[in-house]
């Protein structure tokens, strides 16, 4: 159902971007993917073979990603798969710590949002990414939740004032994804275990869940303004 189209995806040299670019160019798209590591760039191109453009960019460069999108030119549907995970106790966090997550995850799709819409066909789409701590409080996630619920509205009012294009939210719970690398293994499996034990499907997601989600979205042509939840059930608890 893509053969033919352009489809952008920043973030996609690994996890749910890199799934998402694998399943775009199974159905013929041009893709082009995005990230601020040349060498995770190099290794995702190896695994995607041809019909594959890489660049570098980083996210929080207002002035890069205008660049970006005057290289790349028009395209069909763009996919912002922004990861973020970190956070902390509200009083202990670092204001300097809080800004840089809506640097890293709201400003940098809004930019991407801003400096690629003029470039998509009236009938393409926008993919924003929030998360699930949008819509269920955790402890230590107050920071992150905001700006989750930022891009949730975002995406929202988009879909009003980029019309008739479509722009939709993909919301992820936790996902196996290199994002949580950082975390030491026995740790992060610790976690892992413990949430599946609570989720209403006893696992946690793998990044194909969300690309599936993703390519849903890119394909029905009349979605839009919705945030999907992929998270297992997570919002029930």
């Amino acid at each position: 159902m893509l053969n033919g189209k352009k489809v952008v995806v920043i973030g996609g040299s690994s996890g749910i971007g890199l799934e998402t670019a694998k399943l775009a160019l199974a159905e013929g798209a041009d893709v082009v993917i995005a990230s601020r590591s040349e060498e995770k760039l190099q290794e995702a191109k190896k695994k995607l073979g041809k019909n594959v453009t890489t660049y570098m960019l980083d996210l929080t460069q207002e002035m890069q990603v205008q660049s970006f999108f005057q290289q790349v030119g028009a395209l069909d549907h763009l996919v912002i798969t922004a990861a973020e995970t970190s956070g902390g106790p509200f009083l202990e966090m670092e204001v300097g710590k809080a800004r840089q997550l809506f640097d890293n995850k709201f400003w940098g799709q809004y930019y991407a949002a801003k400096y690629g819409a003029p470039n998509i066909n009236v009938d393409g789409s926008i993919t924003l990414f929030s998360g699930v701590v949008a819509y269920k409080s955790m402890i230590g996630s107050a920071t992150l939740g905001a700006v989750n619920a930022a891009v949730a509205n975002l995406g929202q009012t988009l879909a009003l004032e980029l019309s008739p294009m479509r722009v939709n939210v993909v919301s992820p719970g936790i996902i196996d994804t290199p994002s949580r690398s950082k975390m030491p293994e026995e740790a992060r499996t610790s976690f892992y275990k413990d949430v599946a034990n609570k989720l209403p499907v006893k696992r946690i997601g793998q990044p194909t869940d969300v690309a599936q989600g993703v390519m849903y979205l890119l394909h029905n042509d009349f979605v839009t303004g919705t945030t999907l939840h992929i998270e297992g059930g997570h919002i029930l608890l």
